[in-house]
């Protein structure tokens, strides 16, 4: 008998279970009170002019546009002048990589030391900001993915602008920021 009355329990207890996992996030505090949650981002276009923001980055979105990354960034060319660092770490044991990465309006200088200097250098004058990181929002979420053990760091500047950012292969937003500089990086690292 007491089977018969456990059973049943449990099954309600595993559906109620799953609602509140597929529900949805709770309504935001002050919000109009209908109790709807709002649309999920497979829905909301992102685009640079209606400042949408992307929430998730998996597998299947490895190279985003950055300029999507944030509300109200617009991608404007730049001059191509930069002086670059770029450290490697294939893994924290390892010897790093060094290369450097000079451009002048928007081509390699001959002092340049870069497997993909050419590249890089075109990446740097259609997008200057390409190297700015800005704190991930509260509301991103990053899918649990490991790209590898690799680090980059890189030191310098942009057309005037100090560049001092790292990258990592930790999560899917790291992942996507890696591969979004893979050119100026001079490494795919794990991503590819």
């Amino acid at each position: 008998m007491r089977m018969r009355t456990v059973r049943p329990l449990l099954a309600l207890l595993a559906v109620a279970g799953l609602a509140a996992c597929t529900a949805g996030p709770p309504a935001a505090p002050g919000g109009s009170g209908t109790g709807s949650a709002p649309p999920s981002s497979a829905t909301q276009s992102a685009s640079p002019t209606t400042g949408a923001q992307p929430t998730t980055l998996g597998p299947e979105d490895m190279t985003p546009d950055p300029s999507l990354s944030y509300p109200g960034t617009e991608v404007t060319p730049g001059q191509g002048n930069a002086e670059l660092s770029i450290l490697i770490m294939d893994s924290p044991a390892a010897t790093p990589l060094s290369y450097t990465l000079v451009c002048r309006d928007g081509a390699p200088a001959a002092e340049s030391k870069h497997p993909t200097a050419a590249a890089g250098c075109t990446a740097l004058k259609s997008n200057p900001a390409l190297l700015e990181r800005k704190p991930k929002s509260v509301d991103q979420i990053c899918t649990e993915q490991y790209g590898g053990p690799q680090t980059a760091q890189v030191t310098g500047a942009v057309d005037g602008v100090e560049v001092n950012v790292s990258y990592s292969l930790t999560n899917g937003c790291e992942i996507s920021a890696w591969n979004a500089v893979r050119d100026i990086l001079g490494s795919s690292g794990g991503a590819a």
